[in-house]
């Protein structure tokens, strides 16, 4: 029988299988679904300061709404301030409370102070980790890419100095130089990469001519770009390494291990899939695993890393070649121009 179990961010799970931070781990009946599904780990809903000055803006303009109608009157309604990350904090201990697997929470903040307050505030909670999520574009035209990334690893260092749990680094693809950036976060300790966000795009309604912003889910076939870097980072770094974006069956994830990472995080695949797709991702990797004879992950784990391929182009530009010279009457066969 094959052993899933396995270790990231220095936690023990029981799989490779983390249902990543998204809105179904607001409520606790999908969180005991996920768990009775055999899942890993759950990665909480990130909590986000500019939804909390929002929401805090929305009050204030609330109750500001019929000030000043009477002369003799100046507030109609009490003095009152929004609770800030409290309510958050209060169901993130619930759920920590309630979860038998281990549970790392999400944050994603402006300020480097708001960053290493709300970690803080987080690790009180008794969660088992805290997965810093770099969700930001550069707004600036004047930013230089080296003052955006040098701005990323202050926060991330302030945080690894002011809380003791292991912390991930959830980035997006879209850096200068994303290897050396890496590289650099990796020398701050952290214990983890999470590769990569999902970025939410802007869309335009031609015939209503108004942005729109639809739910934003991966598709099969999302997941080779973070294979990519599975495969580029394995052995290169000291933090594990997760993938995430477009795995959607216990196929996906045999690629991703087969790449270099340690884990996996799901999610578009328990929304178009429902949550029991985690049972079926598991089966799917020890039926694998027992037809080839492999008895733990680390038996194959990297094994079609650029680390311990033959082929040490593999992950890089070569390959792209190699699919020109090598794949083209096969494209001219499936795709006929006539």
């Amino acid at each position: 029988m094959a052993d899933l179990s396995t270790t990231y961010m220095g936690l023990k799970l029981k799989n490779p299988i983390i249902a990543g931070s998204s809105n179904l781990s607001l409520d606790i009946k999908n969180i005991e679904a996920m768990e009775e599904a055999g899942v890993g780990a759950i990665v909480y809903k990130s909590l986000f300061e500019e939804q909390v000055n929002f929401e805090s803006a929305d009050l204030d303009e609330d109750l500001m709404a019929y000030n000043d109608r009477h002369p003799e009157m100046t507030r109609m309604y009490p003095n009152m301030e929004h609770a800030g990350p409290k309510v958050f904090l209060t169901q993130l201990k619930k759920i920590r409370d309630n979860t038998s697997v281990p549970l790392i929470a999400s944050i994603n903040a402006i300020h480097e102070e708001t960053w290493v307050e709300y970690a803080k505030l987080i690790e009180e909670t008794g969660v088992d980790g805290l997965e810093i999520n770099l969700y930001k574009l550069p707004k600036k035209f004047e930013n230089t890419g080296q003052s955006h990334e040098k701005r990323k690893l202050d926060i991330i260092k302030a945080v690894k100095k002011a809380i003791k749990i292991p912390v991930a680094v959830k980035l997006s693809s879209f850096y200068s130089s994303l290897l050396n950036f890496i590289s650099e976060i990796d020398k701050t300790g952290v214990d983890s990469f999470v590769l990569f966000n999902k970025m939410f795009e802007p869309e335009i309604n031609i015939h209503t001519e108004k942005s729109m912003f639809p739910f934003n889910l991966s598709h099969k076939g999302d997941h080779r770009l973070p294979l990519r870097y599975a495969g580029l980072l394995y052995g290169n770094i000291n933090a594990d390494i997760c993938s995430s974006s477009g795995i959607f069956d216990g196929e996906d994830a045999i690629k991703m291990l087969l790449a270099g990472a340690n884990a996996v995080q799901v999610v578009s695949t328990l929304y178009k899939n429902k949550i029991e797709q985690i049972a079926k991702i598991l089966e799917q990797m020890e039926e694998w695993m027992d037809g080839k004879g492999y008895k733990t992950l680390d038996d194959f784990r990297g094994k079609l890393s650029r680390k311990n391929s033959t082929d040490p182009y593999i992950y890089l530009r070569a390959q792209y070649v190699d699919i020109l010279l090598n794949s083209a009457d096969k494209l001219v066969k499936k795709y006929p121009l006539r």
